[in-house]
């Protein structure tokens, strides 16, 4: 029996009815349009769906929609206001991509790790993004673009 769930999704207020059954990517992805979040391997494991559920990095091809109902949502597409944020400009000028299917997933993944350690290491760096598999850059790269994002000070402010 399908039912309404309420998000904001991006700062913008979402309202659709569906069934209960509907992940959250599925339902940022085909009902919100926002196909920046991708879906590698729906069980959790590779981290390329990852969003922000109230501050709080989600995989979300683990997550019902209706278990987020109310909750605030943030999506690749819903960061950086216009501008690159400072983990997207990270990734840029430290070349902490290759073919791109990670990189909207390990990019909130590294707001989520920021916002929790400003000033990380590089081991903490590696840790915190654990839980995002990348199959091209051999990490280097992306650690060196959190690296980067955290140097500039500004993550919060992205």
């Amino acid at each position: 029996m399908p039912i309404p769930v309420r998000l904001r999704v991006n700062d913008t207020d979402r309202e659709h009815v569906i069934e209960p059954r509907v992940l959250l990517v599925h339902y940022l992805r085909d009902l919100c349009g926002l196909t920046g979040t991708h879906v590698g391997c729906e069980t959790g494991i590779c981290g390329a769906c990852t969003v922000l559920v109230d501050g709080q990095a989600v995989k979300s091809c683990t997550l019902f929609a209706v278990q987020a109902d109310g909750a605030s949502v943030t999506t690749i597409e819903g960061v950086g206001n216009g501008h690159l944020h400072p983990v997207q400009q990270g990734f840029w000028d430290c070349h902490g991509l290759q073919c791109g299917y990670c990189t909207p997933g390990m990019i909130m993944a590294s707001i989520h790790l920021l916002a929790q350690n400003p000033s990380p290491t590089r081991a903490e760096i590696a840790e915190g993004l654990r839980g995002n598999l990348c199959r091209c850059t051999g990490y280097s790269h992306i650690i060196d673009a959190v690296a980067q994002a955290s140097a500039a000070g500004e993550v919060a402010r992205g």
